[in-house]
């Protein structure tokens, strides 16, 4: 199993639940990000863009928490199913846990392997994923390959970030890439007690362009002006200390955790031969989603 493999193992295992609760939870600041990203105003656009999409596929399923708001939202009808390479058991578990197993199924997959005995999808959710794959444009074409005719698979990546972000996460991910869970997280919990300072402070400031570092004027929280541009210093009141650490260990820990161009993304959509439907750049990621023709 690769480095990057056992960071998330690891991590799964040891936070089976996290941030599982806030995903489902509407209005958190997690489970709005998630619509808002793939271009849902409010629950009812998401329940409007699934209601015929009659099979599913959460590629990277994680602990299942995205699996479980798919299901939530999707006609009972549909049949949903969750692959990860480490952690579809912990995924299973959970939606058992929390009722949300029916016509729902996980399987230990890798998204650089063979995938043709999970059959055609309508719809396919692949976030937070492709970036820690040896291969994410390929990983891309492999589940485009599962869609249906008029499917669509929406999919969220690192973008490249201002030039001292980039610095610092390089650096620190070189510090801890190889260190055991416990070293890790104890290196993490560090960073998320600085986060949480920094939050704590509830200090707004306004700054001006700084373009030689890519610094947008405009007004910040201090924590998140640190955060955009100088280093990820996670910090969500609505989760536990340990989930927040947890979640920094998310980002320094994995060896592969690539970034990328709006246009990169595009690119990738366009050798798939899929159609751009929806693209959305923030301060962390790219999300785009596109349809097979």
């Amino acid at each position: 199993m690769s480095d990057t493999a056992n960071t998330f193992k690891d991590k799964w295992e040891q936070n089976k639940m996290l941030a599982f609760k806030e995903t489902l939870r509407e209005g958190s600041d997690i489970f709005s990000w998630i619509l808002q990203r793939n271009g849902f105003g409010s629950p009812e656009e998401l329940i409007e863009y699934l209601k015929d999409k009659r099979r599913v596929l959460d590629a990277g399923c994680g602990n299942g928490r995205v699996t479980a708001l798919l299901r939530r939202y999707c006609p009972t009808t549909t049949e949903i199913v969750g692959i990860d390479l480490v952690s579809s058991e912990i995924a299973r578990e959970n939606l058992e846990a929390f009722g949300f197993s029916d016509h729902v199924s996980f399987f230990k997959k890798d998204l650089l392997g063979n995938l043709e005995d999970l059959g055609k999808f309508d719809f396919i959710y692949c976030q937070e994923v492709l970036h820690h794959t040896s291969y994410p444009e390929r990983a891309l074409q492999n589940l485009s390959s599962l869609l249906s005719a008029g499917g669509e698979i929406a999919i969220y990546v690192y973008r490249k970030k201002a030039p001292v972000r980039e610095f610092v996460d390089d650096y620190v991910r070189s510090k801890i890439t190889g260190l055991p869970y416990e070293e890790a997280i104890r290196i993490c919990s560090q960073i998320t007690e600085f986060g949480k300072a920094l939050s704590q402070l509830q200090i707004t400031i306004k700054v001006p362009e700084v373009d030689i570092l890519e610094i947008k004027e405009g007004k910040y929280d201090l924590q998140r002006f640190i955060y955009h541009f100088f280093m990820k210093c996670f910090w969500n009141p609505d989760l536990t200390f340990q989930e927040n650490a947890a979640i920094n260990y998310d980002w320094y820990h994995p060896q592969i955790a690539t970034r990328y161009t709006l246009e990169e993304v595009k690119q990738w959509f366009v050798r798939a031969k899929l159609i751009v439907v929806h693209e959305n750049v923030d301060f962390y990621g790219i999300t785009v989603r596109g349809r097979c023709v």
